[in-house]
């Protein structure tokens, strides 16, 4: 892994860390009400360890080897694909808004959801492309070196973690329901020989990671999104393809 990269992953995680009470096993968050919210670091363990297991992957032929066993345990018949993985991704991140129009209450208003889904997208899509970029890896195809992370995993674990965090209150086979369709998106990547394995570990990682962060971050904006003045308000949603990123853009006025 290039430099860059590993400055960048290390800034990121960094992030987490500044806020550690030093007698304390949580993180605190203080929003503009001065109120506290203590978050258990425990939640980096499943994120930290799959972004842990993507970059050593990176330089290690035992790993590598794995790779190449898994696709091929998975599909070794390269002109078999099935292309669902590009519309698995986006289920989670619908069902956040769908649920909740079913009727089924979730944990956030919509604006705090659309500003959630805003915050973790940006960081997820942000992280994925500097490291796309810094990092080249061939796909399993050879189609680019675009292979490390995956861009799809990531993006499904973004939501899957989104649908967990607003309704695991009404019922946890929400959140399991998202993550069985994140993890599907990602076997998927490796069915198409799009990605390999470390792609799909690293991607859900980041997208976890950046859903985490998102939440974390949202008292800041509690006083605006919770304010009884009716202002003009405008959230912008980013998402991405494989091939393409877009932008969805919601306005109230």
């Amino acid at each position: 892994m290039k430099i860059s990269s590993l400055l960048f992953l290390s800034l990121l995680l960094s992030f987490y860390s500044t806020s550690l009470h030093a007698q304390s096993d949580s993180l605190s968050l203080i929003n503009s009400k001065a109120e506290v919210k203590q978050i258990s670091y425990k939640q980096l363990l499943v994120p930290a360890t799959l972004i842990t297991y993507g970059i050593v992957s990176l330089k290690s032929p035992y790993l590598k080897h794995k790779n190449e066993q898994i696709n091929n345990a998975i599909n070794n018949n390269p002109s078999k694909t099935f292309k669902l993985d590009n519309l698995t991704l986006f289920i989670p991140s619908a069902a956040v808004y769908g649920l909740d129009i079913l009727g089924i209450p979730s944990k956030h208003s919509l604006k705090e959801r659309l500003a959630i889904s805003t915050i973790s997208h940006a960081i997820t899509l942000s992280t994925v492309y500097t490291i796309k970029h810094t990092t080249p890896t061939w796909r399993p195809d050879q189609a680019d070196q675009e292979s490390f992370p995956s861009g799809h995993t990531a993006i499904a674990f973004t939501g899957a973690e989104m649908l967990w965090q607003e309704y695991k209150d009404q019922s946890v086979w929400y959140g399991i329901a998202g993550y069985t369709i994140a993890a599907g998106t990602g076997y998927l990547r490796m069915y198409n020989h799009k990605h390999w394995f470390s792609d799909v570990a690293m991607g859900a990682g980041i997208g976890i990671m950046g859903t985490k962060i998102a939440y974390w971050l949202l008292p800041l904006f509690d006083k605006h999104l919770q304010s009884k003045k009716r202002t003009p308000f405008t959230m912008a949603s980013p998402f991405y393809n494989g091939k393409q990123l877009g932008m969805v853009a919601t306005f109230q006025l």
